[in-house]
């Protein structure tokens, strides 16, 4: 079978191969199904914005926001300094004011600088609040390196997250579950943390 290289933009076509019956199948990776999903959700809504470190111009340090830029511009891919708390203190803000936002720390070992804001404020806000605020809002995160990034970008965190009452964890397996989980993620109406 041969393939040929095709994807133009986030969630564009990609790469195909022939399949057994002679038919061009679609190959996504799963770097490129987290472009997808997120692009999916911010066309469909604009009121989905994405955040993070170096998301912008340079695609993610996975090169799992290549594009997106291109096609929403810098008021909807923001690119953040380097500072977990400020990321998540405005993704937090944004979603309490109607947004929904996506927010990338860059590895899930640097959620050890900002747990208590996620544990405390973010997972919490709906409760303490009497339901008055609503907190729609993605933490999207690599984790479990195998990259070889040494001792603090390796690690794998979501055991955290599991016993937190407030927010949702997400670890796809495989880029199809990807796409949806990330649609299922930012539709959601409470915090939801997206360990790729």
């Amino acid at each position: 079978g041969g393939q040929g290289r095709t994807t133009a933009r986030p969630g564009g076509a990609v790469d195909q191969r022939v399949g057994r019956r002679g038919v061009a199948v679609a190959q996504l990776t799963y770097r490129e199904a987290v472009a997808r999903g997120i692009a999916q959700e911010m066309r469909r809504d604009p009121t989905v914005v994405f955040l993070g470190e170096d998301v912008g111009g340079a695609g993610g340090v996975f090169k799992t926001t290549t594009g997106l830029l291109d096609e929403f511009g810098p008021v909807r891919v923001v690119d953040t300094p380097i500072s977990e708390q400020a990321i998540l203190g405005a993704a937090m803000g944004a979603a309490m004011t109607g947004m929904r936002p996506i927010a990338e720390v860059m590895f899930s070992d640097f959620f050890a600088v900002c747990w208590d804001m996620v544990v405390n404020e973010i997972a919490k806000a709906r409760y303490m609040t009497d339901g008055q605020v609503d907190c729609p809002l993605v933490i999207k995160s690599g984790n479990g390196g195998s990259v070889r990034f040494g001792a603090q970008h390796s690690q794998s965190v979501e055991n955290w997250a599991m016993a937190v009452p407030g927010i949702k964890v997400v670890c796809p397996s495989t880029a199809t579950d990807v796409v949806g989980l990330m649609a299922a993620a930012v539709r959601d109406p409470d915090p939801v943390l997206f360990f790729e």
